[in-house]
């Protein structure tokens, strides 16, 4: 979502194509090789500024996993972003990142957010004949429950394989969930119940979008809790002889659900920062991992 420029304007340039090689080369050298896009991040500019890189760097597609999502509309003049998963938009929209990615196929297709209009039958019409045509090989979602998965789901031939939603350090209802059962603290979670241990039980693999919780622990601290977790990070990237964002990443992927984290930045000492995360095993013993949720949580658990 770093990468194409700004937000305002419909055009890139020069400058933009090479931060966005820039960013792609870091990812490569650290082991990281699935993108992921979506076909709003900057007005479809992340995905052209990718495709121009691929476009002028032969033999890079075949080396990489390339994953969109569709299914928001942003707002336009007075009329307000809303949700689009009919069939007939997600085809359209596939088409529209093609041609912007240069590419003849995409590995992965995350539905972005859940339209309350859509009919599981129209999308699955749509999923299946993108996947027969060979033009998406891997379909999944994101920000989406259990039941909204097992509600598609039952109407597909194969299976969705991923399932997008914020988790992080700084942001653990889907953690705190768990634990918060039979609590007057659990009415007021919010996350919907049972989707984690939906997505572990039918192999939907979670991928971790704010991953790094937007340099909370790593760079800006509000609250006393944030300021000691930061230490503890930090602490714990110098006694592991590796970075505070790895520790970030390291949490997540300690749990046995065994969560993909998103890196999100498009810069490249960012994404280097992240590499033994790509590289190593996560290294943070069971004391550890519960030390930076309580430090982070700034309270006990019940």
């Amino acid at each position: 979502m770093a990468l194409g420029g700004d937000w305002d304007t419909d055009a890139y340039g020069p400058a933009d194509i090479d931060a966005a090689e820039a960013a792609i080369e870091a990812a490569l050298d650290c082991g990281i090789d699935t993108f992921d896009h979506a076909d709003i991040y900057r007005r479809g500019k992340a995905e052209a500024v990718f495709g121009e890189v691929l476009a002028r760097t032969p033999g890079l597609r075949e080396r990489i996993v390339l994953q969109t999502k569709c299914g928001i509309r942003l707002a336009a003049g007075e009329r307000p972003g809303i949700y689009d998963l009919r069939g007939a938009t997600i085809l359209r929209r596939v088409e529209e990142s093609l041609e912007r990615l240069r590419t003849d196929a995409i590995d992965v297709l995350l539905l972005h957010r859940p339209d309350p209009l859509a009919d599981p039958e129209d999308i699955a019409a749509a999923l299946t004949s993108l996947r027969e045509q060979g033009i998406v090989r891997r379909f999944g979602v994101s920000n989406m429950n259990a039941a909204q998965i097992a509600r598609l789901q039952r109407h597909l031939a194969f299976p969705l394989v991923a399932n997008q939603l914020e988790m992080s350090l700084d942001r653990r209802d889907w953690l705190e969930d768990g634990v918060l059962v039979n609590t007057p603290a659990a009415a007021a979670g919010g996350f919907p119940s049972g989707t984690v241990e939906y997505c572990l039980d039918h192999g939907v693999r979670l991928q971790a979008w704010g991953a790094l919780a937007q340099g909370r622990f790593t760079g800006r601290q509000e609250s006393p809790a944030e300021r000691a977790t930061a230490r503890l990070v930090r602490g714990l990237a110098e006694a592991k002889g590796t970075t505070p964002e790895t520790v970030l990443l390291w949490w997540l992927q300690r749990h046995p659900a065994r969560i993909a984290p998103v890196v999100g930045s498009g810069r490249p000492e960012r994404i280097r920062a992240c590499r033994d995360a790509a590289l190593r095993e996560p290294d943070l013993t069971h004391e550890e991992w519960y030390d930076l949720w309580l430090t982070a949580r700034g309270a006990p658990l019940p």
